[in-house]
């Protein structure tokens, strides 16, 4: 997997506004999406409680939505565990 300089610095200012938000969460791997190459998942351990969830869901969507509109880079978020 080759992630380029600005690709990961998307992916720490993604990670620390996370932890920021939902300091229960924890990275687990950055990893290639199986479906296209191109895409990134930052892989992160999943919020237990459901309207915590909810929130992280509308948080991180806002985030990956904005990061792909300014700079063209396809970068989810995946809870798992």
């Amino acid at each position: 997997m080759s992630i380029n300089h600005k690709q990961q610095e998307l992916i720490d200012g993604l990670i620390e506004d996370l932890k920021e938000k939902f300091p229960e969460l924890k990275l687990v791997e950055v990893t290639e999406s199986p479906e296209n190459p191109n895409d990134l998942w930052v892989n992160v351990t999943r919020v237990k409680d459901e309207d915590r969830l909810i929130q992280f869901i509308k948080f991180f969507s806002s985030k990956t939505t904005d990061i792909l509109m300014d700079y063209g880079y396809h970068i989810s978020v995946m809870p798992i565990g």
